[in-house]
């Protein structure tokens, strides 16, 4: 988030309550990336910072349909684990029509979406949030995450490479994912076609590779030059 937005136009643009926006931005308050003045969110950051709430406005549609798409491959009573990431966070709120669901994440949005839907079972994996998308990487979410066996593992990524694949801009991340796919029967990656195309900021980090009969879920048919780094993925298109 950049500039100033009400807590009321933010709760309509991400589909949650005012509740939730106020309490996932506590801890961005309480670390002075951000102010609240008169039921308004002040932000505190340079155009240079990598803003969580303004990139849950990028490719908007898109995500939503990816979440859509992702929650069909979700059923009730379900356990997952799901990372942090705008589109992780759209693929939650999708997950508010499940019901009885296991869920471990390291997102504060992610957990706080899926927490008080009744007969729900959702763990917050971590302590220290991140200041600028709420996201923990401390050693106690990592432990929660690795203690975990779940059906599914939803994870995103930062860009897609013909050659190397899921690219992430830090370690951490790519760390993360490994102990989520190692918790998981299943992975599913969700990105937007966005991240098939040459970036200006480039990550350098490679995600864990997906196995044979993992799913990739994105909003557009990846191009030719994608085909053989995604050959052994289970492909679906959201409409």
């Amino acid at each position: 988030m950049m500039g100033t937005v009400s807590v009321q136009e933010l709760s309509q643009i991400m589909g949650v309550s005012d509740q939730t926006i106020r309490r996932v931005t506590r801890p961005l308050a309480e670390r002075g990336a951000l102010s609240k003045v008169h039921g308004a969110l002040v932000s505190n950051k340079s155009a240079m910072d990598p803003p969580f709430l303004s990139r849950m406005n990028l490719n908007r549609d898109a995500k939503v349909a990816i979440a859509n798409k992702v929650a069909e491959l979700v059923k009730d009573g379900d356990s997952l684990t799901i990372d942090t990431g705008s589109t992780s966070a759209f693929i939650a709120q999708v997950l508010r029509e499940r019901r009885e669901l296991t869920v471990v994440t390291n997102s504060a949005f992610v957990a706080s979406t899926l927490a008080m839907i009744p007969g729900n079972n959702v763990s917050m994996a971590g302590t220290q949030l991140r200041d600028h998308d709420g996201a923990s990487f401390d050693r106690s979410a990592f432990q929660v995450v690795e203690r975990a066996q779940v059906d599914h593992c939803v994870l995103s990524a930062s860009m897609v490479h013909p050659d190397k694949g899921f690219m992430v801009h830090e370690q951490c991340e790519v760390d993360m994912a490994y102990a989520m796919m190692n918790s998981a029967s299943r992975s599913i990656m969700a990105v937007d076609a966005s991240k098939f195309q040459p970036q200006t900021r480039k990550p350098s980090l490679r995600q864990p590779d997906l196995k044979t009969g993992d799913a990739l879920v994105t909003n557009e048919t990846p191009p030719e030059a994608f085909s053989e780094v995604l050959s052994h993925l289970e492909i679906h298109i959201a409409d």
